[in-house]
C-alpha cells in the first residue's frame, strides 16, 4: 500500500490529478475492525472532468512509472487502484473534506467517516448498509452526523428508511 500512497502524492504533484481521497473498503478499515478487500478506491477531483477520456491522463502517468492496466483498475504492485471521478456534489466534498492519514510513513488522503457512511447510503448495497452500520458500532460517526450530511445532500428520505429498517428497535 506504501506505493499507492507514493503513487497518488505523485499524481497530485504533477498536476494529472487536482485532488483524491481513498474510500471503500481501505477507507474504513482507518475507523473499524479490518475488513476484507481485493482493490484499492480513489475518489479522484480530475483538473478536466469534462474530458470523455477523463481518466486517461491517470492511465498514462501510472504507465510511465511502471504500473499496468488490470481490468478497470491500475496494478501497483499487488493492489489493484480504482480510479473514480467524484460523481456527485457528495463525492468531491468528500474529497475535499478527506483527512490525512498514514501509510507505512508516506502521508495520504482519506475519506472521512462521515463521509464514508453518506456516500454509502447513496449508493445502497447490502455492503453498503454493513459499512454504515460498522461505522456506527465503532463509534467513528453518529446517527446525528449521518444525518446532518445525508440532510444537506438531499437523502434524509434514504436515511430515514435505513436507519428504519436497521436501527431503530
Amino acid at each position: 500500500m506504501k506505493n499507492v500512497a507514493i503513487l497518488l502524492n505523485e499524481l497530485k504533484e504533477a498536476g494529472v490529478i487536482a485532488d483524491y481521497a481513498i474510500f471503500g473498503a481501505i477507507a474504513q478499515m482507518r475507523y473499524t475492525e479490518p475488513v476484507a478487500t481485493l482493490d484499492a478506491d480513489v475518489l479522484v477531483i480530475l483538473p478536466e472532468p469534462s474530458r470523455i477520456d477523463s481518466l486517461s491522463g491517470i492511465y498514462k502517468f501510472c504507465e510511465s512509472r511502471g504500473y499496468t492496466p488490470h481490468g478497470e483498475a491500475i496494478l501497483v504492485g499487488r493492489w489493484p487502484v480504482q480510479f473514480i471521478p467524484a460523481f456527485s456534489a457528495l463525492t468531491s466534498e468528500a474529497v475535499s473534506e478527506g483527512e490525512a492519514g498514514e501509510i507505512e510513513g508516506v502521508t495520504v488522503r482519506v475519506v472521512s467517516a462521515v463521509y464514508l457512511a453518506v456516500i454509502a447510503l447513496s449508493v445502497g448495497r447490502a455492503k453498503d448498509h454493513l459499512r454504515i452500520v460498522s461505522l456506527l458500532e465503532s463509534g467513528a460517526v453518529t446517527r446525528d452526523s449521518i444525518q446532518a450530511l445525508a440532510d444537506r445532500h438531499g437523502l434524509a428520505d434514504r436515511w430515514t428508511s435505513f436507519r428504519r429498517r436497521y436501527l431503530d428497535d
